[in-house]
């Protein structure tokens, strides 16, 4: 039994001052706190584990960027690809911003040190990936800068190490719980718990950053990592901040089957092939000019076709193939040697000589907290729809500025961390030289923590945290998967709601402080129900298919004259934004209009 611990009184909390606070230390928070700390500000870093082992560390594939080595590449062919990928729902003005940046960003990262893979001349080696092309669709380019298939690992160690070569400073094992904004809306810090002792702290800021990753852990089968709750959308939600396009998550292709390990898609780029129980290559059915490398919700679409008329593989005829071997040990060990170790750990494969088991898998969620291209969170107000939120920035997977729209382009995830890393940190550097003083903290700050704190507490009875974090998991698993019907997602609705009442009613059993794993689960809990609902909610209005969000009630076939592939441009060409409070729904133009080039009409997508 363990030692029963007093009450804590948590009136008198400590409180920290920075320049800036930046909540996550993956990619995009390490991208932000370097270019702040390149600036000389003083910044915390808050993070749920050790930055080196942030949900970063899983991404294999590489990250998009035009740079032509392989074969002749330009930014406003990735432009026009990603436009397509997000299926017409992307805002074209963001991009433009982040194609045009992206060489850039690329070659600074290999200026820190980055061990990208090369090319015999020495330039950095790029391999194809699903959805990128040549001459506005015509062929397939290699546009994937990669680190074998451990690209996301490198990245983060490159950028860890430039930040304590600069003095970044980290709170590790420290979660962040609740804003703190003031009677004007401006947001001047966040509340955090440290994990190791339980104690409570405030931590103010010129500005906050939100980097806090996605929320993939709030489906069953995932191929996120644990900490992937929904920590800012949560946080962003309870603080009246709209969460945008959050009917949209994809689901990868190639999620091992059984476990929900992610295959990087760069097995695909390297020339693996998908076949179904009778040895065929289905993709080049429907897709015959991309093949396997077709944009990912199109591909993860096809495989459940397969299972769905039974030409699935194994004994329950559940899943697909990937087959490697044909590639030869030699370039798997070289180029994917994370996937041979995962195919040996995971499926009890050798992937040098038999195929391997995968299904479609939740990986990314393509809505967040809005953002404008410079990081910075906007809300609607007075009629505006992009009025900026003082002192507050998101960037990374939590944030939605827009750039996947319904559909993430492979690649494009670690570009977005560095290209809006780097523009955030740019405008935190320039709002702090604008802003010398700190605004004074509300006498109310850290309500809103200790009142969720002490209702666990003081609970004697009621609901443990991991039984409602089922619940939510196997109703967002059953309701919003990767084929979706009207009435499974009224019925989501209704569920994720009833659902809501429960959370109130989560106990505490071990009320102790020291490494309380319940009780940071138990927080958690407050974050995965405002994600749920905000996907619920914003998925069962939106009435139409449109890449990632596929409904059987409205699917058409391409030639339809109104709505091809059940897209419905005439209404449903906007961005939904969920509101927790009522569970309200309010909606805003997608912007059509790039920086300086001609817009890209929204137009059927054919592979």
């Amino acid at each position: 039994m363990g030692a029963i611990t007093p009450k804590e009184d948590y009136t008198n909390i400590p409180h920290e001052t920075f320049d800036a606070v930046i909540v996550g230390g993956g990619g995009s928070g390490m991208r932000a706190s370097y270019q702040l700390a390149q600036a000389g500000l003083k910044v915390a870093v808050l993070t749920k584990v050790f930055p080196t082992r942030s949900h970063t560390v899983a991404a294999q594939g590489g990250i998009g960027a035009s740079l032509g080595n392989m074969q002749e590449d330009n930014w406003h062919y990735h432009f026009y690809d990603t436009v397509k990928g997000s299926d017409g729902l992307g805002d074209q003005d963001a991009i433009e911003f982040m194609t045009r940046e992206a060489p850039q960003v690329v070659y600074e990262l290999e200026h820190l040190g980055m061990p990208f893979d090369r090319n015999a001349d020495g330039t950095i080696y790029q391999r194809p990936f699903g959805g990128h092309s040549a001459n506005y669709g015509e062929k397939a380019v290699p546009r994937a800068c990669a680190a074998a298939d451990r690209t996301g690992h490198a990245l983060l160690h490159t950028l860890y190490q430039s930040n304590a070569k600069m003095g970044t400073q980290f709170f590790v094992e420290w979660i962040a719980l609740d804003l703190i904004p003031n009677e004007a809306g401006d947001v001047l810090g966040v509340t955090a718990i440290d994990q190791e002792t339980g104690k409570i702290a405030v931590f103010q800021a010129k500005a906050t950053l939100f980097a806090t990753g996605g929320a993939g852990r709030v489906y069953r089968a995932s191929t996120n990592a644990y900490i992937n709750t929904g920590d800012g959308l949560g946080m962003a939600a309870r603080a009246g901040i709209p969460l945008q396009d959050m009917e949209f998550w994809q689901f990868h292709p190639t999620g091992v089957a059984g476990a929900g390990v992610l295959l990087t898609e760069g097995c695909r780029g390297e020339g693996a092939i998908l076949r179904n129980k009778d040895g065929e290559a289905f993709m080049e059915r429907y897709a015959p000019t991309l093949k396997d490398l077709a944009p990912r919700d199109f591909v993860s679409r096809c495989m459940d076709q397969e299972i769905k008329e039974g030409r699935g593989c194994g004994p329950k005829k559940d899943h697909i193939l990937l087959k490697l071997d044909h590639l030869g040990a030699e370039t798997i060990h070289k180029r994917l040697p994370s996937v041979f170790e995962i195919g040996v750990n995971f499926a009890n494969v050798d992937i040098t000589k038999e195929p391997i088991p995968v299904v479609p898998t939740i990986h990314y969620q393509m809505g967040g907290i809005p953002t404008n291209i410079h990081g910075q969170v906007v809300a609607q107000k007075n009629g505006v729809n992009n009025d900026v939120i003082n002192g507050l920035y998101a960037v990374g997977e939590c944030a939605c500025v827009s750039v996947h729209g319904a559909n993430r382009l492979g690649t494009n995830s670690l570009l977005d961390l560095l290209v809006f890393g780097k523009a955030a940190g740019r405008h935190i550097v320039e709002f702090n030289n604008r802003n010398k003083e700190h605004k004074p903290l509300p006498a109310n700050a850290g309500e809103q923590t200790l009142a969720r704190l002490n209702q666990l507490e003081a609970s004697t009875e009621g609901t443990y945290s991991q039984d409602v974090a089922a619940e939510i998991r196997d109703a967002m698993q059953l309701h919003a998967g990767v084929f979706r019907t009207q009435e499974s997602m009224d019925e989501g609705v209704q569920k994720i709601a009833a659902i809501r009442g429960k959370v109130a009613g989560i106990t505490l059993k071990d009320k102790s402080k020291v490494f309380n794993t319940a009780r940071i689960e138990a927080l958690e809990v407050d974050n995965l129900i405002e994600v749920a609902q905000a996907t619920m909610v914003s998925a069962a209005a939106r009435r139409e298919c449109r890449g990632a969000h596929t409904v059987y009630d409205y699917e058409h076939p391409a030639d339809h004259a109104e709505f091809p592939l059940g897209r419905n441009d005439k209404e449903w060409m906007k961005h939904t934004l969920w509101y927790s409070e009522g569970s309200r729904l309010d909606y805003k133009p997608v912007n059509l209009k790039p920086l300086t080039v001609d817009s890209v009409p929204p137009k059927v997508r054919t592979f």
